[in-house]
């Protein structure tokens, strides 16, 4: 659990995944260095779960390279969790849910209690321990796979739309997790399909269509003044899922490696 060298940055050169016979991502190339919060958006379709599939290995490229330049040699999975948007559930307690992520990382068992109580009281589960997982509503399901992970204290942490599937309150109260999450130091690297989310979370966004990225830029910069034609598009709210659009090719790649 004691930190080490940071394993970011996080560089994509040229990757490309191929799935049933069509090539769904295409040709990724940037670089996300430390600190920021990103968040991944773009239509249904547009290759936002995928992209997190690869950052965190559970699949592999077709071709191009995808590197942790601050890893040197090491393992980097140790320093990553995911959470998804339907996370699945063991049948256990919601403390023995925390505690078998720490058992995964061979955390010694005598330093177990203290860290899943942090972890329960920072969700505000505390109260839940006990319970069956199962038994949890959604909202309290999404902030115990968010204990899981955060016990683990990674560096990097992936959300795949964490909240599509909350009413506003648990929503925010998601929201508020991940703020506090970011505050402690963990790099959020998220998908989201809520532009209003995004416009709450992002420091930095990268906009996906039909497995490209056309854009890569900072927050605010993006939400006033997108480059990219369908991006101001899909923040006008139109339907992208038909549209080729004249910049649906990654043109950026000198800006994107910045």
């Amino acid at each position: 659990m004691g930190k080490s060298e940071s394993i970011l940055p996080l560089e994509f050169r040229q990757v490309s995944f191929e799935g049933g016979g069509k090539r769904l991502i295409k040709d990724l190339s940037f670089r996300l260095d430390a600190g920021p919060r990103t968040i991944i958006i773009g239509a249904n379709g547009a290759g936002k779960s995928l992209f997190l599939r690869l950052c965190h290995k559970l699949i592999v490229p077709s071709s191009g390279e995808i590197i942790w330049h601050g890893a040197n040699g090491r393992n980097p999975a140790p320093a990553q969790a995911m959470v998804f948007q339907r996370p699945v559930m063991l049948r256990r307690s919601v403390a023995a849910n925390v505690g078998y992520a720490l058992s995964l990382r061979k955390v010694p068992r005598e330093k177990r209690p203290a860290l899943i109580e942090e972890a329960l009281r920072m969700t505000g589960l505390n109260r839940l321990a006990g319970y069956s997982a199962r038994v949890l509503s959604f909202g309290e399901q999404q902030k115990l796979a968010l204990a899981r992970a955060w016990v683990l204290r990674p560096e990097v942490l992936f959300l795949d739309e964490p909240t599509a599937s909350l009413d506003p309150a648990a929503t925010h109260e998601v929201e508020e997790l991940i703020n506090t999450i970011h505050q402690a130091g963990t790099r959020i690297i998220m998908t989201t399909h809520d532009l209003g989310q995004a416009h709450r979370l992002a420091d930095e966004v990268l906009f996906l269509h039909r497995g490209r990225l056309l854009e890569k830029a900072a927050a605010a910069a993006f939400f006033t003044k997108p480059e990219n034609d369908l991006a101001r598009k899909f923040i006008a709210g139109d339907l992208l899922w038909w549209k080729r659009g004249k910049d649906n090719r990654n043109q950026i790649s000198e800006g994107v490696m910045k």
